[in-house]
């Protein structure tokens, strides 16, 4: 049976064919004995006769299927009394992409605990910022997911932790409060029960200890290694990125993108570089951070602008199904939709490049960022993308072109600034596009574009972007937007997706 959980299991004593019969369980059986990596992160395998949970693409001999449960998260098999399998690592793997693909409670909860909202403000503060009561939500994640806001909240500290003892030289201690944890005591009972070993006994098996991450002052340098789904058409994203380069701000070469951001406890710089095989693509995370204990949100940022955990290989199949998409999946498979590592950063943006240019928008927000950016000199960098309060109180003296334009940037940035507006992973597609809408100049492609970036919303099509339209045409489809959205209705649920291919046409 499919338990409300998204956990695929069997009553007690159920026969073998009694759960076969459940296509859920048999289409994750099936992969799992495959041994398919395509399915990695996507779910995991929980094995009770052995104690522990499993990639799908775990070398082990496959388990009998009455012995198996699968489950949708790490934190729902550690609520089971399993451990993580020290052959196979499943938490080092791309994450779900159900989160972006879903839109629902259970997905807005496990996008802001992957930015570490419970570590900072706790269960109260998960839930309002969900707008709903602790009680509610606990109930809601435990149905859907196997596990509470703290549980899951628990299970992503212990995977940033292992993160960081595999891939950095961090102080033990250091890492145990990177990771989100209160104490030292915490943070290794959490390491035993998840995954059986001491974190320092973790940190020696780890096959790979690059060097040069190190700490000074509260802060850190260090080099990460981000696992990717594949295929991955990370040049293009890149490129995407290189393109609207500001000066300043963000760097750009052959393979490699830069960036300043600004974090919960300080500002970071980040480096990023392709790095892995066709097979197993990852990025080369190189970054430097003001306060470790930023670690946590400047991964799920990072992996969230390259869109790393994206199933692309179910995208491409269903895109290539139509033929006038076929051949432009074929030329660049795996191809990304670039996401946010700063929400209202990707509002001002859209605001500023609407009917503009990419080079007319990109001098626009380098004059914006040069005078009013907050200075910085961290890594190379010198500024970080101005706050809305900045916009709101200094906009109208840097901003230029039709008076209509630097109202509704202006009017957004005080929106922002009081809190009217608030923009973050935790908001509803529905609900973002309708707070949106309502502020004065702010059209449906703004709204649409910002959803798409900041929620990682896989649905949308801008058809009343031209380039968009003019790519189309190129590919022999519609250019009308009316049209354009017909016949995109085929694309769903990766619209986003094919409007990457339209626009790089």
């Amino acid at each position: 049976m499919t338990t409300t959980s998204g956990r695929t299991d069997a009553r007690p004593g159920a026969r073998t064919d009694d759960r076969m019969a459940d296509p859920v369980f048999a289409e994750r059986y099936r992969a799992m004995s495959a041994r398919d990596a395509r399915f990695d992160g996507q779910f995991i395998t929980g094995v009770h006769s052995t104690g522990i949970y499993c990639r799908p693409s775990c070398p082990a001999v496959a388990p009998k299927p009455g012995n198996v449960t699968f489950y949708l998260t790490a934190a729902a098999a550690h609520e089971a009394g399993l451990r993580a399998c020290k052959r196979c690592l499943p938490d080092a793997v791309p994450g779900s992409p159900e989160w972006n693909v879903r839109d629902d409670l259970a997905a807005r909860a496990m996008r802001l605990i992957a930015d570490g909202t419970v570590e900072r403000e706790g269960v109260p503060g998960l839930a309002r910022r969900l707008g709903y009561t602790p009680r509610h939500l606990g109930r809601v994640l435990t149905a859907e997911l196997g596990a509470g806001p703290l549980a899951l909240a628990r299970a992503h500290r212990a995977q940033t932790a292992r993160l960081l003892l595999t891939g950095t030289d961090l102080p033990i201690t250091d890492v145990a409060f990177a990771a989100g944890f209160s104490s030292v005591r915490q943070f290794n009972e959490t390491m035993a029960e998840v995954y059986r070993m001491t974190p320092g006994a973790i940190r020696q098996a780890a096959r790979r200890r690059p060097a040069g991450s190190h700490v000074e002052g509260g802060g850190a340098t260090l080099s990460l290694h981000l696992p990717a789904r594949a295929p991955f058409d990370g040049g293009a994203l890149l490129g995407f990125l290189a393109a609207r380069a500001i000066d300043g701000v963000e760097q750009a070469d052959a393979g490699s993108y830069a960036r300043a951001l600004r974090l919960p406890h300080g500002p970071a710089t980040v480096r990023l570089t392709l790095t892995g095989t066709p097979q197993a693509p990852a990025v080369q995370c190189d970054a430097t951070l003001a306060d470790v204990a930023d670690l946590a949100p400047l991964v799920a940022r990072v992996r969230r602008l390259l869109d790393l955990d994206a199933d692309a290989d179910a995208i491409d199949t269903a895109l290539a199904a139509d033929p006038a998409l076929a051949p432009s999946v074929a030329a660049s498979p795996g191809r990304r939709v670039p996401g946010a590592v700063d929400a209202e950063e990707v509002l001002f943006r859209a605001l500023i490049g609407q009917q503009v240019s990419v080079a007319a928008a990109r001098t626009a927000l380098a004059r914006l960022t040069a005078a009013i950016g907050e200075p910085i000199d961290l890594g190379g960098f010198t500024r970080l993308f101005p706050t809305a309060q900045a916009i709101a109180e200094r906009g109208r003296e840097v901003l230029r072109g039709p008076a209509r334009r630097i109202d509704a940037i202006v009017g957004a940035a005080a929106a922002l600034a009081d809190g009217s507006l608030t923009i973050d992973v935790g908001e509803s597609r529905d609900e973002l596009e309708a707070r949106l809408l309502a502020l004065p100049g702010v059209g449906p492609w703004t709204a649409g574009y910002v959803a798409m970036r900041v929620l990682g919303s896989p649905d949308v099509l801008l058809t009343g972007d031209l380039a968009l339209r003019q790519g189309a045409a190129r590919l022999g489809l519609p250019s009308d937007p009316k049209a354009l959205a017909e016949r995109g209705t085929a694309w769903a649920p990766w619209r986003s997706y094919a409007g990457m291919h339209l626009w790089a046409a």
